[in-house]
C-alpha cells in the first residue's frame, strides 16, 4: 500500500491581473503548503474501487467521479498500472479556497508514481495536473513556490518551514467561479520582492458572498503573536502565520467555536 498525504494548499498572497479570452484569469500567487491534510491509500486490485472516509467524506457522498478517479484514470491511459483500490480519508473542507480536491489529485498521481516507479517530476505528471486543475501542478510539486498564468507556471522559492498556522474555517462553501465572477477586473499590480507584503484580489468578492469570512479574519488578526492572516484562494478558509506555537495555541483556544473549523498546523 501506497499512502500519500494530500497536504492543504495556502495562497499567502494572490494578486488577480487580468481576464483571459479563455474564460480564466491571470494570476500571480505564492503557494505554501502545512503539514494537515487528507490522506490518501492506494494499492494495487482485481477490479478499481474509491471509497472516501474521515469527516468530511460525508460533503463528496454519492460522487461517482471526482478529481481522484480522473487522476487515476488518466494516470492509467499514459503509464499504464493496471486497476487500483483507492481510499481518501478526507480532512478539509470541501470547497475551502485550501485545494482540497486540488491536493487529492495530486497526491493520487504521486502515490500512483512512487507504486508504478515513476520520476515524480516526469512532465508527463505535470501535463495530467495541468489538465485536472489550475491548482493541481503546484500541489504536485508541494513546495512554496510562485504560480503564474491560471497558477499552473511554477517557481520554487524559499519557504519558511515549520512556521506555526492557524486554518479557521467557517463552515460555509464558496464557490470558486462565483467568487471570480465577482472581481471587478481591477488590475492592483504584481506581486513584489515580498510577497508576503501582498494581499488577496478575491477577498473582497469572497466577503460579498459570504460577509462571516470578514468575522473570521477580525478575530485571527486581533490574536497576539499573529505575523499574518490572510483568506486562501477564493475562501472561504482563513490562515494566519504565528511568531511562535505557543501563541498559536492561545488563538486556537479563544477562536474555537462550534461551526468553525480551526486546525493549528505549520508550513512545509
Amino acid at each position: 500500500m501506497i499512502t500519500e498525504i494530500a497536504r492543504a494548499k495556502l495562497n499567502l498572497a494572490l494578486h488577480v491581473r487580468a481576464r483571459r479570452p479563455d474564460g480564466y484569469h491571470e494570476l500571480e500567487t505564492l503557494f505554501a503548503f502545512v503539514e494537515h491534510g487528507d490522506v490518501l491509500r492506494i494499492v494495487p486490485a482485481d477490479a478499481p474501487s474509491f471509497r472516501i472516509t474521515g469527516p468530511f467524506s460525508g460533503a463528496l457522498a454519492g460522487e461517482g467521479d471526482n478529481l481522484v478517479t480522473r487522476a487515476a484514470a488518466r494516470f492509467a491511459a499514459i503509464f499504464g498500472g493496471g486497476a487500483h483500490s483507492i481510499e481518501l480519508e478526507k480532512h478539509l473542507p470541501v470547497a475551502s479556497g485550501i485545494g482540497g480536491g486540488s491536493a487529492d489529485a495530486a497526491a493520487t498521481l504521486r502515490a500512483l508514481a512512487r507504486l508504478h516507479h515513476v520520476a515524480l517530476d516526469d512532465p508527463k505528471l505535470f501535463e495530467i495536473a495541468d489538465a485536472l486543475g489550475s491548482d493541481v501542478p503546484a500541489c504536485l510539486l508541494g513546495r512554496t513556490a510562485i504560480g503564474k498564468g491560471r497558477g499552473e507556471q511554477l517557481e520554487t522559492v524559499p519557504g519558511m518551514p515549520g512556521t506555526p498556522v492557524l486554518l479557521v474555517n467557517p463552515g460555509v462553501a464558496v464557490s470558486t467561479a462565483q467568487v471570480f465572477a465577482r472581481w471587478d477586473g481591477q488590475d492592483r499590480g504584481p506581486l513584489g520582492s515580498d510577497p508576503l507584503a501582498g494581499r488577496n484580489d478575491l477577498e473582497s468578492p469572497a466577503r460579498a458572498i459570504a460577509p462571516v469570512i470578514g468575522d473570521v479574519l477580525e478575530t485571527l488578526a486581533a490574536q497576539p503573536g499573529v505575523t499574518l492572516t490572510r483568506m486562501s484562494g477564493s475562501g472561504a478558509t482563513c490562515f494566519a502565520l504565528f511568531e511562535s506555537e505557543a501563541a498559536r495555541g492561545n488563538a486556537a483556544a479563544a477562536i474555537v467555536r462550534s461551526v468553525w473549523w480551526c486546525v493549528q498546523t505549520r508550513l512545509t
